[in-house]
């Protein structure tokens, strides 16, 4: 088959070509390089059945040359990032609800499957207080003031979840909706926020960790090769079409223990250092105590065992960028 990629040369969307090409797809990834990278995919440049398209999806006429010759579409470009949802608001919300609108809009057109990678963060800070004790995909969503410049993103990502179930319901477009938690792993950059790859490359140069707030807030972690053979399964998968499904890792760390990890196996001797949100993100940020998913839901559907733990996850990244 044709498979779209878009965002095809940013971190999940490069293994996302890797796997799709192993399997015989030709693949088609577009990407305007704003956080993607071509390092991410220039051992794919030669691939006779990989296509770079360096372009924006805002492009109405290359999207929709693109889509229509496509069978699916993985919608993958996004603003992410704490960093960049900081420090441009304005970028995060157009590419995120303009984009996937797009996406939709054109995918509609010619009645082609399509794949919107959405996050755990439309969860918000439900999780917060207490009776919550994993994050299921009809769980109650709680977000912070719209002051609080923190939840945007998750906003605009909900919003795009709307989009697309609108357009299953009324439309009868086959849509798949995969919220992701966390995905760590190879090609991943610490430059807009990213924990695990800020923890590791500081540790292997013997720079502080730094750690933002108390360190107690906690994360689970799934790794990227997961991850894309679950988004393959689930585009396979007929009953998955009009849902909204978790897809991570129930092994839950803090911070503070997630550091400790990190230095424990790269034997470094950084120090862990704490500073305020407010010092590292200015004002408007907020933060979640916890973010951990119920996976049964794509157990059921395909199967999804997740197969790498965390220090599998942190031993890949390290391998990285010792490499």
């Amino acid at each position: 088959m044709k498979i779209l990629i878009t965002g095809g040369a940013g971190f999940i969307g490069s293994h996302l070509a890797d796997q799709l090409l192993e399997m015989g797809e030709e693949v088609f990834a577009i990407d305007n390089l704003s956080t993607g990278c071509l390092k991410n995919i220039e051992h794919l440049r030669e691939n006779p059945g990989f296509h770079l398209i360096v372009d924006t999806i805002l492009h109405e006429a290359v999207m929709d040359d693109l889509i229509s010759k496509c069978d699916h579409i993985y919608h993958m470009a996004a603003a992410v990032g704490v960093k960049l949802i900081m420090n441009r608001p304005v970028q995060t919300l157009e590419t995120n609800i303009k984009g996937t609108e797009s996406v939709l809009r054109l995918s509609n057109r010619y009645k082609k499957k399509v794949l919107i990678a959405s996050t755990s963060e439309v969860y918000g800070k439900v999780m917060d207080g207490k009776g919550c004790s994993l994050l299921s995909e009809d769980t109650d969503r709680l977000m912070g003031s719209t002051t609080k410049r923190r939840w945007a993103y998750a906003c605009s990502k909900a919003l795009d979840e709307f989009l697309a179930l609108a357009y299953f319901e009324e439309k009868k477009l086959p849509v798949i909706i995969a919220r992701l938690f966390n995905t760590v792993g190879p090609r991943q950059t610490g430059q807009y926020g990213m924990v695990v790859p800020n923890f590791v490359q500081k540790a292997l140069i013997g720079k502080p960790i730094i750690v933002y707030g108390d360190g107690t807030q906690s994360r689970s972690f799934a790794h990227v090769s997961d991850v894309v053979k679950a988004l393959i399964s689930l585009m396979s998968e007929p009953m998955a079409v009009g849902q909204v499904i978790n897809v991570g890792n129930t092994e839950e760390v803090t911070i503070n223990d997630l550091a400790l990890l990190v230095k424990e196996m790269t034997s470094s001797e950084s120090e862990i250092e704490y500073i305020s949100y407010k010092k590292a993100y200015g004002p408007g940020f907020e933060d979640m105590k916890r973010r951990c998913p119920d996976i049964s839901k794509i157990r059921d559907l395909i199967g999804f065992d997740p197969k790498v733990d965390l220090r599998g996850i942190i031993h890949s990244v390290i391998e990285h960028y010792e490499g």
